[in-house]
């Protein structure tokens, strides 16, 4: 099973990207057939030693669109008309970087002969795959048979999850209930089959593979003795915040005992991957401000232009260890935007101007804090910093809060990527669930990840207000 950081990649997931793989490579041989006029030009063709690279190229171009049109999400597979649109957008989208690419690389081209009578061939067989796939599901064994000990709300909220994610191939048989005393009683779909204490009986009968505890009050009802059973008898037995860790790529704070993160794995802090980052993010910030910096002059005169100085927005955040420092930011808003307070963005903000509407839709705004980042106040990759008012404000009303200061904030975060743009302490309290699965499993994947993915939020222009 592939995982990034401690997110569990679906096995269907990993399964359709192989398929497009080889699907595109069939459409690219069954255009280097058409083109030829017989079948063994493709044996000819396939002699050359650049041919493999050239159709990698291909194959690389075109999944990166398939992913970034979000056409390995399960949710739009199943929504045909959007999903029609998109695999037709990213066929155009790998057309345009081939042709752009070929310029620069001319001996990675196949051909436009080639190319032309492939094109056709490559959508159709993509969007009959996903046609196919997106009504029938892709087959990868048997679901594995769940069963809910508990009726607690994490328990619901992850079945909730599990049906709305069919490429986890899991099927959730029922919950039990503590006191026995609402069997039949549904509470998402399935409902209640049980009692807690006949949890052997019932896991035998049902034909259960896993196990998950979600128990509203586990002193007097954890039947140890019966789980203990069923371990032994090869059935998995698993913590609800722990499968919805891995579910969800989110550590949830509801009903969460200290005891579990302070024996859960992960939160290690090794000196070398601290090293590796850091050596990444001093190198990446320099070549980010070589590359940038013909953006960095246009937003500025546009700024100046539209609402005059300051150009900058420079701010007090919390940084590592609960140190503060300041931030460099375009100025999106007005100048008097915090006259009366300091207060969240909101959708639609009257405060923000046409200019900063823009840059913050794109991210052009951040690009200053690429010297924060040099500065060591800053990571690229890192929980979000906050204001020392909404700290102070937070940390009263979310247990734990501060703990999201043991790392270095980031420009961009796995809560960046996951979440919504956060506009209440309720919105805090999600975005800190996503912080601290990313500082448990705190990692180079997880960053490399983590980067990959905000460049498809940047490119879909989510989650910015």
């Amino acid at each position: 099973m592939f995982r990034i950081g401690g997110q569990r990649v679906p096995t269907k997931t990993i399964l359709l990207l192989v398929c497009d793989a080889v699907l595109i490579v069939f459409g690219l041989l069954i255009g280097t057939a058409v083109r030829f006029h017989q079948i063994s030009a493709i044996s000819h063709y396939l002699h050359d030693l650049h041919t493999p690279y050239r159709m990698g190229w291909v194959v690389l171009t075109c999944v990166l669109a398939l992913y970034y049109l979000d056409l390995y999400d399960s949710r739009l597979l199943r929504r045909r008309r959007e999903m029609i649109v998109s695999v037709f957008q990213a066929l155009g989208y790998t057309c345009l970087a081939l042709a752009l690419s070929y310029i620069v690389l001319p001996d990675y081209s196949l051909g436009r002969g080639i190319a032309a009578l492939s094109a056709p061939v490559i959508l159709l067989l993509l969007l009959s795959w996903r046609l196919v796939s997106g009504n029938s599901g892709v087959a990868v064994g048997e679901a594995e048979r769940v069963l809910m000990l508990g009726t607690g709300p994490a328990g619901v909220d992850l079945v909730r999850e599990i049906i709305n994610r069919p490429e986890l191939n899991m099927k959730v048989l029922g919950f039990l209930d503590e006191k026995g005393e609402n069997i039949g009683r549904s509470l998402v779909n399935p409902g209640v089959v049980g009692a807690v204490r006949d949890v052997e009986e019932i896991a035998a009968q049902l034909k259960i593979d896993r196990v998950i505890l979600c128990l509203t009050e586990r002193r007097g009802y954890t039947p140890i003795r019966q789980l203990l059973h069923l371990k032994f008898a090869g059935v998995g037995i698993e913590d609800v915040h722990s499968i919805n860790e891995r579910i969800t790529g989110r550590i949830l704070l509801e009903h969460l005992s200290p005891s579990w993160l302070i024996l859960s794995g992960g939160f290690r802090k090794s000196s070398l991957i601290f090293a590796v980052k850091r050596a990444t993010d001093v190198l990446v910030a320099l070549v980010g401000i070589l590359l940038t910096w013909p953006l960095f002059l246009l937003v500025l005169l546009a700024v100046f232009i539209e609402t005059g100085r300051p150009i900058f927005f420079i701010q007090e955040r919390m940084g590592h260890k609960g140190r503060s420092f300041k931030l460099i930011k375009f100025r999106s808003m007005r100048q008097d935007a915090e006259a009366g307070g300091p207060k969240w963005a909101t959708q639609n903000d009257d405060r923000v101007t046409r200019v900063g509407r823009f840059i913050r839709k794109t991210r052009l705004d951040e690009i200053p804090q690429l010297w924060n980042v040099l500065r060591g106040e800053m990571s690229l990759v890192g929980p979000r910093p906050e204001r020392p008012h909404f700290c102070s404000m937070l940390e009263e009303s979310i247990p734990l809060y501060q703990l999201r200061h043991s790392v270095r904030p980031g420009i961009t975060g796995w809560a960046q990527v996951k979440y919504q743009y956060g506009a209440s302490v309720e919105d805090a309290k999600i975005k800190l669930e996503y912080d601290f699965f990313y500082i448990k499993h705190l990692s180079i994947l997880l960053d490399l990840a983590i980067l990959f993915e905000t460049a498809k939020v940047i490119l879909r222009r989510r989650g910015a207000q």
